[in-house]
């Protein structure tokens, strides 16, 4: 055998494993038996490939399952463009916002067995929440911050980078920035002292809320975040790869971004997720894979259940995706835009028309800042993840809507 043989059956068996790592996760099926189309599902490929060899992206992981079964899994382009890597299903990503659903889910199995109830305030938990104030003029709340406020975005708490008023300046910028520097103490600490953006419960506004439910999930489980994470969802639903650090041993599968933004020319750097941080972070510092993340959304859509794992109870799961905010006020800076109200944790969607994404009514997602993304749809039965590392996401999360819509052929 000639060293190129060895060299091309080198990478052939490398993308096999990965490709059977993430289609094993789920069972598989051809597209036709689960109502798509193949031909349709290519597209996807096509324009991701497109979008590397113009420099857009440096690649991607796609998952589709319909019916309960991976009928797509596909990976294009590279895991680390600067090496050459090439792209695999089993790459690792940095999961930023998409932790949130994780938290969320946590915490509502600490409902379920009564140690939390989501009408409790903060301060039962979190005694230094207990006097907040509100806006510059520091008006005291009307009501304390509950545990529904944190899981739905109407605790009055923001981030630092969403504005640039005094307000938004006591803020971290994130707690993904944030994490590498302070302590979870010295994190409350100045959440607590910052005057919340709106009074409790009159107003979305996206926010460090779901970092203060991971530090009430601490407190309660008397575990640390991750540690509860695992033994609640990832172990259960055989996540293997999903946790706020990455091991050394996994250090070669983490997908890497381009080093600048493909449209501004500014540079685009991420955290490393093999650097410990101070605090397990609940509102954006995990990492999964796309065949990890497809699991926890099948279990969703499951309504609860994967392969006789039982994480959250069928009412449970109707609780997190109804709609939580009726008249609350959604503000200008609405992420989850027209069409969509706001659960637990999750966005959800409320007829047919109105968004600009195609969808269906009570589908339900939460994307990742870094171009990760994810929805569940149960109308559909239908299960799609994208993961990338780009400052896009936005422009891929309706692309890829498009693409998977149009692919379904009954």
């Amino acid at each position: 055998m000639t060293r190129l043989s060895v060299a091309l059956l080198l990478i052939l068996t490398l993308l096999t494993a990965g490709r059977t790592a993430v289609a094993g996760d789920l069972p598989t099926a051809k597209p036709e038996q689960v109502g798509l189309s193949s031909e349709r599902l290519a597209r996807i490929t096509q324009v991701l490939r497109a979008d590397v060899e113009r420099g857009q992206i440096p690649g991607a992981v796609v998952v589709v399952a319909r019916k309960g079964r991976a009928a797509y899994v596909q990976a294009v382009g590279f895991r680390d463009k600067a090496s050459g890597a090439p792209m695999t299903p089993d790459a690792i990503f940095r999961i930023a916002s998409m932790t949130k659903p994780l938290v969320t889910v946590a915490a509502l199995s600490l409902y379920e067995e009564g140690r939390l109830l989501l009408s409790d305030p903060v301060s039962k938990y979190i005694p230094a929440f207990k006097q907040l104030t509100v806006g510059m003029e520091r008006a005291p709340a009307e009501r304390e911050m509950t545990i529904q406020d944190l899981m739905r975005h109407t605790s009055g708490l923001t981030y630092g980078n969403r504005g640039t008023t005094e307000i938004y300046k006591m803020y971290p910028e994130s707690s993904n920035a944030s994490s590498l520097t302070l302590t979870m103490d010295e994190f409350i600490e100045r959440l607590s002292k910052a005057p919340l953006l709106y009074q409790p419960g009159t107003r979305w506004e996206y926010s460090l809320s779901t970092d203060v439910l991971g530090r009430i999930v601490e407190i309660v489980s008397g575990k640390p975040l991750g540690e509860f994470l695992a033994e609640r969802i990832y172990r259960p639903l055989k996540m293997t790869d999903t946790t706020f650090l990455v091991p050394a041993d996994k250090r070669a599968r983490i997908a890497q971004a381009l080093p600048t933004h493909p449209e501004t020319g500014a540079e685009y750097k991420l955290a490393d997720p093999t650097v410990p941080r101070k605090f397990d972070c609940g509102g954006g510092c995990a990492v999964s894979t796309a065949g990890d993340y497809a699991r926890f959304a099948q279990m969703l859509l499951n309504r609860g259940v994967l392969e006789g794992a039982r994480v959250l109870a069928p009412r449970t799961v109707e609780l997190m995706t109804s709609d939580h905010l009726g008249p609350i006020a959604r503000g200008t800076n609405y992420y989850a835009g027209p069409g969509y109200t706001w659960g637990l944790g999750v966005a959800v969607r409320e007829a047919k028309g109105l968004s600009p994404m195609a969808g269906s009514p009570g589908d339900y997602f939460w994307p990742g800042a870094f171009a990760t993304y994810w929805w569940a749809d149960p109308k559909e039965e239908m299960v799609v993840v994208l993961m990338m590392q780009s400052p896009l996401g936005r422009h891929y999360q309706h692309l890829l809507r498009a693409l998977v819509f149009q692919a379904i052929a009954e």
